[in-house]
């Protein structure tokens, strides 16, 4: 475990390789605590795969990288017991109730039944599930299931929550509230690692990474990268990156 570092998450020159294609080609990075980091790019760009190594689900090619401290190659165990994890994929069970939802993932939390009556009812009520408790999951909206899932997800308080576009196919309004939730969670000192495909969601971080091809190709604030380049919106600032990126690589071709 690294001990006393200001950051919650740190990367350096992380690779994944599959064969002979490369995900993710030696990213670095750092994000603080209690800070919205977004991880921003197409698909096929290797944003799920380096969330995976952060969560000690894939192991590292190459490279380094911690999570509170803990380093992903060595001690992932340790880090799947103080992250939380949203998948692209809806990750509660359809066939059991809102409650019994809850109190699977408490149980694989090892939450305490005394924990679990004070936590269930704080995500109850942050989901605005209350007198729900009963309702079968696959009856909920996409929005509600989602919002259920961000409170499973963080149930055991995680330090470090990673949010794998978890507003995919959701309305609007419901995206704008569990907006709400994630910038709540990050000023209770929560840190955020989030990817989406939302550019107005994108203006919500502190930070952001616009990844390409497996190469991180621009870092920095919003409000930062877009002066940078002199860019008014986040998708000009995007488009443009990658076309850079690809004119780049091209002459280093040649």
């Amino acid at each position: 475990m690294i001990a006393n570092s200001p950051y919650s998450v740190q990367a350096d020159k992380l690779a994944k390789t599959f064969g002979k294609f490369t995900a993710v080609n030696g990213v670095s990075f750092k994000v603080k605590q209690g800070e919205i980091f977004g991880f921003i790019g197409p698909n096929g760009a290797g944003k799920s795969t380096t969330i995976r190594m952060l969560c000690g689900i894939l192991a590292p090619s190459a490279g380094k990288a911690s999570v509170a401290g803990f380093d992903v190659d060595t001690e992932a165990d340790k880090i799947k017991e103080i992250i939380g994890y949203m998948s692209q994929k809806f990750s509660l069970y359809n066939d059991l109730t809102v409650q019994e939802n809850i109190e699977f993932f408490a149980g694989i939390h090892d939450v305490s039944s005394l924990g679990l009556a004070e936590r269930g009812k704080a995500i109850l009520e942050m989901s605005g599930l209350r007198g729900r408790e009963k309702t079968l999951t696959s009856l909920l909206s996409g929005g509600w299931r989602q919002r259920l899932a961000l409170g499973c997800a963080i149930i055991h308080r995680p330090k470090v929550l990673f949010l794998d576009e978890p507003t995919a196919g959701v309305d609007p309004l419901s995206r704008r509230d569990f907006w709400k939730l994630i910038k709540k969670l990050a000023a209770e000192g929560t840190t955020v690692f989030v990817t989406t495909h939302y550019m107005d969601e994108v203006e919500n971080c502190n930070r952001l990474a616009l990844v390409y091809a497996g190469d991180i190709i621009a870092m920095g604030s919003p409000a930062e990268l877009k002066a940078e380049k002199n860019i008014n919106s986040l998708e000009e600032l995007f488009v443009s990156s990658i076309r850079n990126y690809v004119t780049e690589k091209s002459k280093s071709a040649l």
